[in-house]
């Protein structure tokens, strides 16, 4: 048995090898133009390798850009809205998992359906709310939606995965005693810490990664994330190159893309275990 599994087992590592490979390809190239000159990335071909690397690049990034307001805009911004939906979300999930109400399954079908709505349909129609409300050049749009049960993956993910947990132990607290409140975030959140971290990790990806929303609702610079702050940067590019109109620093912005991609790496490094059993956890049960 050793012997046939020995094949089989070399090619799926392979395969995996071969596919973090060109999953990391374009990470690795980010950081190595990050340490070119400009006259190295107008080469053709480009070198993959810099001849002498420029961790200059570096600074000049980050003197010359205002790199840590843009930074804590968006730790703001994704702590409110990660925080909003994992106070919103399970309470949801945990409804959709134990209650049972009449046509539970076809408003939850309804809820799903919404996930196959582009954004762009409906920004229009948010935008003149939003500004109705007196709501645009604030963050209130990037927040609140979270805060009202807008992540509808995150209510499906906690949902499969609150429905592995046996109902005997939901019905155990009820004779207890425990109010549903009580049972929710004292035994269920608990039980799922990983399905709630993943829910927590996809949301700070979502939102630190967000460029549509705020370079709809953010008009104020200094309100900017870090997204449109990069966009920002491209814009001036000629001011850092010291060039022509268009020629841009792709050596420089790729130096702020690596420092934009550094928190979310060194997140998915301390979280990664628990990640993987969240989703592996969460589709186990339909």
């Amino acid at each position: 048995m050793n012997r046939r599994s020995t094949p089989a087992t070399l090619a799926l590592y392979a395969t995996l090898a071969f596919g973090a490979l060109v999953m990391l390809l374009p990470l690795a190239w980010m950081l190595l133009t990050s340490l070119k000159t400009y006259p190295e990335i107008l080469r053709n071909p480009a070198p993959w390798l810099p001849a002498r690397p420029q961790w200059g690049n570096y600074s000049a990034v980050l003197a010359g850009f205002a790199y840590y307001r843009f930074f804590l805009n968006s730790v703001f911004v994704a702590v409110m809205v990660i925080a909003g939906t994992i106070l919103t979300c399970c309470p949801a999930a945990y409804a959709f998992a134990f209650y049972d109400v009449k046509h539970k399954d076809l408003i939850f079908g309804a809820l799903l359906a919404t996930l196959m709505l582009p954004a762009q349909v409906t920004v229009i129609p948010l935008f003149k709310a939003f500004a109705t409300l007196h709501w645009v050049n604030t963050y209130l749009p990037l927040i609140v939606p979270s805060w009202l049960g807008g992540n509808v993956f995150g209510i499906f993910l906690l949902r499969q995965f609150f429905r592995t947990i046996p109902r005997s132990f939901i019905e155990a607290a009820r004779l207890d005693g425990a109010s549903e409140w009580a049972i929710l975030w004292r035994l269920v959140v608990p039980m799922s810490l990983p399905a709630v971290l993943t829910v927590a990790v996809f949301t700070f990806l979502w939102s630190w990664n967000d460029l549509f929303n705020p370079l709809v609702y953010l008009q104020s610079e200094s309100l900017g994330t870090l997204p449109v702050g990069l966009l920002y940067f491209i814009a001036r590019a000629e001011q850092l190159t010291g060039g022509s109109i268009g020629q841009v620093p792709w050596h420089l912005v790729m130096a702020l893309a690596t420092v934009m991609v550094t928190p979310v790496i060194v997140l998915f490094a301390f979280v990664q275990r628990r990640f993987v059993e969240g989703v592996a956890a969460s589709g186990v049960k339909g």
